[in-house]
């Protein structure tokens, strides 16, 4: 197997006995990094320091990620222009905070004949908001209720906000500084487990 050592050093080319007399020398473990390499590549690490380190890594990168939370306003087709600037606010409210907004018009008997009048309300919402929002999913009819989306145009600390309607999250970088290093180095995999911890090392995970 080709050993790296607890720094990152290449010892080169040895025997899994050789390799694991150093490992247990240095009451560490000896872990494989590279297992389709030729030859395998291992390393001589604490595993458990290194499980630890990872999972804050990961849980760090997590908190980071953008969840975005959807809002519902409700209003009447009829509604009064007070009601109405209330609601626009609340709305406003909501995307400056980084929320998308659902917006429900709500039909009521013979109002079912004049859906029109809802999407004018909708279609006065959109350009009252041009400054703070986009239309993601245009207004459409859903049985006795019309509803529209609209995602804030910046979010939290000025970043833009997709306008195609995607809300992923970012990938999380994979954790870097694991790969041996020295004059040829080889591409690693994540480690797996340890070959065989060293004499006395359970329970450091």
């Amino acid at each position: 197997m080709r050993l790296v050592d607890a720094d990152g050093s290449q010892i080169g080319i040895v025997s899994i006995q050789d390799a694991l007399r150093r490992a247990q020398e240095l009451d560490l473990d000896l872990v494989e990094v590279a297992a389709t390499a030729d030859p395998p590549v291992c390393r001589i690490m604490d595993y458990g320091k290194f499980k630890y380190e990872r999972d804050v890594r990961q849980k760090e990168a997590r908190k980071k990620q953008a969840r975005v939370e959807v809002k519902e306003m409700k209003m009447r087709p009829k509604i009064d222009p007070h009601d109405y600037g209330v609601k626009r606010g609340h709305i406003e409210r909501f995307l400056r905070t980084g929320a998308r907004v659902k917006v429900t018009i709500m039909f009521r008997g013979r109002e079912m004949a004049h859906t029109e009048l809802g999407r004018k309300l909708l279609d006065r919402l959109t350009e009252d908001l041009r400054e703070l929002a986009t239309v993601e999913t245009f207004p459409k009819l859903d049985g006795r209720n019309m509803t529209m989306v609209v995602a804030p145009t910046k979010r939290p600390g000025g970043r833009m906000e997709a306008r195609d309607g995607g809300h992923g999250h970012p990938e999380e970088a994979a954790p870097q500084g694991d790969e041996p290093a020295g004059p040829a180095p080889v591409q690693a995999e994540a480690p797996t487990t340890p070959l065989q911890p060293a004499d006395g090392a359970e329970g450091r995970e």
